[in-house]
C-alpha cells in the first residue's frame, strides 16, 4: 500500500527540489504567495497542455480563446459579481484578523489570539480585487482582476460563433489567471488569491443538457485517471438548490481527500441561458443561435466543467509521492508521475566524471534535449543521482559507462520498477519516444 502524505512533506519536497517556492521570500514574503520554480513551471505546463489537447486540439466542437484579464466593469454587474459574489466575513475585536464566518465557530476562542466572544457580526465580503485604469484612482476608473475565466466566453460568443462557424453543441475553452480577494487563504496552493483555471462553457440545446451534462462528468472522471490523480480519493457530490451558484441549476463537485480533509477539486456545473440571458439584456446585443436546418432561433443552454488548474497541480504531486525502502536499507522517495506530465522526461547520466564518458554523455544530453526535457547530471555515485531523478519523477534514467566505449549502446532505467535494459544510441531516441510521448 501506498504511504500516506503530509503537507508538511509535500510542502518542502516542492521547496527543496524547485517545484513550489515561496513568493517574495527574501523580503518576509506574501501571505500566500507562491512561485513555481524549475520543476514547477514544467510540471504546470505540461499539465495544461495534456488538459488543451484532450479538451479541445483532439475534438472537433472545442475551440479556445485567451480573453483579457481586465474586463469592462459593465460584464461583472451583468454577470452577478458585483452585488453576489461574496463571503460571509467576521473579525475578532480583539486582534482584528479576519475569518469566513462559514468556516470557523464564532462561539469558540479567536484562532490566533484566543480571546472568546469577541468576534463581529457576519458583513459580506465581495471577493473581487478592484483597480483602477489611468491616472486618477476614482470611482469612474475602477476595474475588477477577472474573479474566473467563464465571462469572456460568454460576452466574445457572437465573434467565436461568428469566425469559426461552429453549430451547437460546441464549446469554447481557455486557461487563464484569475484573482479573489480570499479573506482567509491557505493550505499551500490550494487556496490562493491569483490562480489558474482551466475550463470551458459548452453550449447545447435545452431539451438535451442531461446528456452532455452526463457525458462531461464521465468525461472529467477519465481526466483524473489520465492524470494519475488517485480515483480513491475522489469523490462527486451532488450539491444541494441551497449550496449552489445563484446561476447554476445543476452542481456536481468532485471532491479530493487532501491531508488537511475532502475538498473541492473540480465542478461541474448546468448554467441555463443565464449568462448569454443576461449579458444580451445588459449590453443590448443579442445573444442567440440559429439553427441552420431548423431555423430554430434559441439563446443555448451551457454546461461548464471548470478544472483548478494549481488544485490540479497539489492533487497530482499528492497522488504521485511514495516511499519505500531500498535495498540498501535506505529510504526512497518516488514521485510516481504520469510521463506525460513529467517535469524531466529522461536523465543522462555519465557513470563517473571522465573525460571520455562525458564525451559521450554530454552531446547525448543535447542532441536528446531538442525532442525531450531532459536533466544531465554527472555528480556524486550513480545511487545518489538516480534518487535525486526519482525524488523528481523523471520516468527514464540512461547511464553512459565504460562499456558504451565499445557497444555504442546505454542502460536505461525505469523509474517504477528500477528495471534496467541494454538500448543501442541509435534506437534510444524512438525507444523514448514510445514512452514518455
Amino acid at each position: 500500500m501506498k504511504s500516506a502524505v503530509s503537507m508538511d512533506t509535500i510542502v518542502n519536497l516542492a521547496k527543496r527540489r524547485g517545484f513550489v517556492f515561496a513568493g517574495s521570500e527574501i523580503y518576509g514574503g506574501l501571505a500566500n504567495s507562491w512561485d513555481y520554480g524549475p520543476l514547477g513551471v514544467e510540471l504546470k505546463n505540461n499539465i495544461k497542455q495534456a488538459w488543451w489537447k484532450k479538451f479541445v486540439t483532439s475534438r472537433l466542437d472545442m475551440v479556445g480563446i485567451d480573453g483579457a484579464l481586465i474586463m469592462n466593469p459593465k460584464v461583472w454587474e451583468a454577470s452577478g459579481h458585483v452585488a453576489t459574489f461574496t463571503d460571509p466575513l467576521v473579525e475578532c475585536k480583539s486582534c482584528h484578523e479576519r475569518y469566513r464566518s462559514d468556516q470557523i465557530d464564532v462561539a469558540k476562542p479567536c484562532q490566533k489570539c484566543g480571546n472568546k466572544g469577541t468576534f463581529t457580526e457576519p458583513a459580506a465580503f465581495n471577493l473581487m480585487l478592484k483597480t483602477f485604469l489611468g491616472p486618477k484612482e476614482d470611482a469612474t476608473a475602477a476595474a475588477y482582476m477577472r474573479p474566473e475565466t467563464a465571462q469572456a466566453m460568454f460576452v466574445d460568443f457572437n465573434q467565436v460563433l461568428t469566425s469559426s462557424r461552429k453549430r451547437v453543441p460546441f464549446g469554447i475553452a481557455q486557461i487563464g489567471h484569475a484573482f479573489r480577494n480570499e479573506i482567509t487563504p491557505g493550505n499551500f496552493i490550494f487556496r490562493t488569491r491569483e490562480f489558474d483555471i482551466m475550463e470551458f462553457e459548452y453550449f447545447v440545446h435545452v431539451n438535451e443538457w442531461e446528456k452532455h451534462f452526463a457525458y462531461w462528468l464521465e468525461q472529467m472522471h477519465e481526466w483524473i485517471a489520465e492524470c494519475g490523480i488517485d480515483a480513491e480519493k475522489s469523490h462527486d457530490l451532488e450539491v444541494s438548490a441551497e449550496d449552489r451558484a445563484h446561476y447554476s441549476k445543476r452542481t456536481v463537485d468532485i471532491e479530493f481527500d487532501f491531508p488537511f480533509g475532502r475538498k473541492e477539486l473540480y465542478g461541474l456545473a448546468y448554467r441555463g441561458d443565464f449568462d448569454l440571458k443576461n449579458h444580451s439584456q445588459h449590453s443590448g446585443k443579442e445573444l442567440v443561435y440559429t439553427d441552420p436546418i431548423t431555423n430554430e432561433k434559441y439563446i443555448p443552454h451551457v454546461i461548464e466543467p471548470t478544472f483548478g488548474l494549481d488544485r490540479t497541480f497539489l492533487a497530482v504531486l499528492l497522488s504521485a509521492y511514495d516511499e519505500e525502502m531500498g535495498e540498501d536499507g535506505e529510504k526512497r522517495v518516488v514521485l510516481r508521475l504520469k510521463p506525460h506530465l513529467a517535469p524531466v522526461k529522461v536523465a543522462i547520466l555519465p557513470l563517473m566524471k571522465k573525460e571520455e564518458l562525458v564525451h559521450i554523455a554530454k552531446p547525448l544530453a543535447e542532441k536528446l534535449a531538442k525532442n525531450f526535457a531532459v536533466e544531465y547530471d554527472e555528480t556524486q555515485s550513480i545511487g545518489k543521482r538516480y534518487r535525486r531523478q526519482d525524488e523528481i519523477g523523471t520516468p527514464y534514467c540512461v547511464t553512459v559507462d565504460y562499456d558504451s566505449l565499445e557497444d555504442k549502446a546505454v542502460t536505461v532505467r525505469e523509474r517504477d520498477s528500477m528495471k534496467q535494459e541494454r538500448i543501442s544510441l541509435e534506437k534510444l531516441p524512438e525507444y523514448l519516444k514510445e514512452r514518455v510521448g
